[in-house]
């Protein structure tokens, strides 16, 4: 993301259908209050001219026309804002949920963000989509439309003044441009402010999620009340980050009436010399005096605007980056049979900010033979697996199934035929039942009773589900509200052995596990191998690195090639 943007991002254009059409919307409503406001100062300067000059027209049946004209033009701006105001509400609301899609769909799409990426950058996509986006709607409602009455008022009411009375037109010229640079030199602050407020924001979320994820355990360790002082720290400097924002809100905004203040004062002082003077007519007098403060308008509400909507913008820019992440090349979308194929990894290597995690590994992952990759913590194990789902991209190397490169295949043809089980595995609000048909690689939301069972009998989920209210029928919440983390396990890998995918692969299928289950997981994965399926397990603990035909190990250099290429 750049320093500098415009005021309309093309970006949000783009991005937005809601947003395109609101803009030639708002363009509309202000060219129709434009058309009342000029009309209605016409009729106004009339109507004070002839009161003041013409005796015989003092009277309200001469001036009947001129103020059905004033109140037709004074009731049709006020119906025009009024209408402009609502769609824009409407409007905004509408684009904030076509922004907040679209960025889900970008953070969540494998072909735009590796798992290791949205990790990395997961507390802040939360906070800028959830809650810095809903600042946008200021910024739609409120700063685009006084985008639009700058660029389509402010001219014409000058060129409107400057047909009645070229003085006044010429002062206005002078003095305008002095709100933009003092709007330019508070909004350089502004930016720097809210972009720290929104730093501040999202350290918050992060470590506020960290702690909700650990209360469990801080409770039961009796250190629940451990991070208040922390929370309260945070919430300290959200507080002074956000007042430093509203102070200097608050002093630009009046620096800005301010100027508009004094530039139409120049103006008036002007009028009213020259027709003390006699050097113009009343009608030209009035009618500048009136337009005057319309030219200085638009650009006070940007000024006035412009706070209020910064937040918004400063996330929008975060939104749109992420919608706008470049796609990964998917290849060919070759198919490949997966039974029987053998898995190379051909000089792997994947590159994270603390090094290479694997770096230049080379193995095989045969059929028929269950598979332990080992190592030690930050060695790239998971990251291996991600490599063979697809989900990470090798920075060097490949991965090879069945001879073909894991880059070059069709995804969701080459995914179906892979059963996955990672370390936090994903339970979504649902019945148990539905959970368990997350692997279905048949399509029809069934897996095999048989195999269900089988499986349910060697992860011991059996226990759990005679535990459950409903049985098989209990609704769970997210991430697997209403298990237990070992519950969650033991669901995860019911559904995943039941699978009849014939390449599985299991980050720690052990953990949470007591040592008789995990006995008869092993022995079901060797089962599965002995069958021809492949079986690729991430494991340290001695039991399943005993029961392996084949141990491999990444190599990784955390520091000193973190440059290599």
């Amino acid at each position: 993301m750049t320093d500098r943007r415009p005021p309309l991002d093309p970006r949000l254009l783009r991005a937005s259908r809601s947003a395109r059409r609101y803009v030639v919307a708002a363009s509309a409503f202000t060219l129709g209050d434009l058309l009342a406001a000029v009309v209605a100062a016409v009729a106004l300067a009339g109507l004070l001219a002839d009161l003041v000059t013409d005796p015989t027209r003092r009277g309200f049946g001469a001036q009947a026309g001129t103020l059905t004209v004033l109140a037709v033009a004074l009731s049709g701006r006020a119906a025009m804002r009024y209408a402009a105001d609502r769609y824009a509400r409407r409007a905004a609301h509408r684009t904030i949920d076509e922004l907040r899609v679209a960025a889900l769909t970008a953070v969540t799409d494998p072909d735009r963000t590796s798992p290791r990426t949205l990790l990395a950058r997961r507390d802040h996509a939360l906070t800028v989509v959830l809650r810095g986006l809903d600042r946008l709607s200021d910024y739609l409602s409120g700063y685009l439309p006084a985008l639009a009455s700058t660029v389509l008022v402010t001219p014409v009411v000058i060129g409107v003044i400057a047909w009645t009375d070229w003085v006044s037109a010429v002062i206005i010229v002078v003095t305008i441009p002095l709100i933009p640079i003092f709007m330019v030199l508070i909004g350089l602050v502004t930016r720097d402010r809210t972009r720290r407020k929104l730093d501040a924001m999202s350290r918050q979320t992060s470590q506020l999620v960290d702690l909700m994820t650990g209360l469990p355990t801080l409770r039961a360790l009796g250190r629940a009340r451990g991070p208040a002082a922390r929370v309260s720290a945070l919430g300290d400097d959200l507080r002074r980050s956000t007042m430093s924002s509203l102070r200097i809100a608050f002093l630009s905004g009046a620096v800005l009436e301010l100027l508009a203040t004094l530039s139409v004062a120049l103006v008036a002082v002007s009028i009213g010399l020259r027709l003390v003077f006699g050097e113009m007519s009343l009608y030209a007098g009035v009618l500048a005096l009136v337009l005057a403060p319309e030219a200085y308008l638009p650009l006070r509400q940007v000024g006035a605007q412009f706070h209020n909507a910064e937040d918004g913008v400063a996330a929008a820019d975060d939104v749109l980056d992420l919608i706008d992440a470049p796609h990964r090349s998917t290849g060919a979308g070759r198919s490949v049979r997966v039974a029987g194929a053998a898995i190379q990894f051909d000089d792997l290597g994947v590159r994270g900010r603390d090094g290479w995690a694997p770096h230049a590994f080379t193995a095989t992952v045969a059929p028929g033979e269950l598979t332990v990759l080992t190592g030690p913590n930050g060695s790239g194990k998971s990251t291996t697996l991600a490599a063979v789902l697809g989900l990470e991209r090798p920075d060097a190397g490949c991965v090879r199934v069945g001879g073909v490169a894991v880059t070059d295949l069709d995804r969701d043809e080459y995914t179906a035929q892979i059963a996955w089980l990672p370390q936090h595995p994903v339970v979504v609000p649902g019945t148990v039942a539905e959970n368990l048909a997350l692997f279905d690689a048949r399509g029809d939301g069934a897996l095999d009773e048989r195999a269900l069972t089988a499986a349910a009998r060697a992860s011991a989920f059996t226990d759990v589900l005679a535990d459950l209210p409903d049985g098989s029928q209990t609704l769970l919440g997210a991430g697997g509200a209403g298990l237990s983390a070992g519950q969650v396990q033991r669901l995860a890998l019911t559904r995943t052995l039941a699978s009849p995918a014939p390449l599985l692969l299991l980050d720690e299928p052990t953990a949470h596990l007591d040592d008789e289950t995990g006995r008869r997981v092993l022995d079901t994965l060797i089962r599965r191998a002995r069958d021809g399926d492949t079986v690729l397990v991430v494991s340290h603990r001695p039991e399943v690195l005993a029961a392996a035909d084949r141990v491999i190990a990444p190599a990784h250099t955390p520091q000193e090639a973190r440059d290599a290429v």
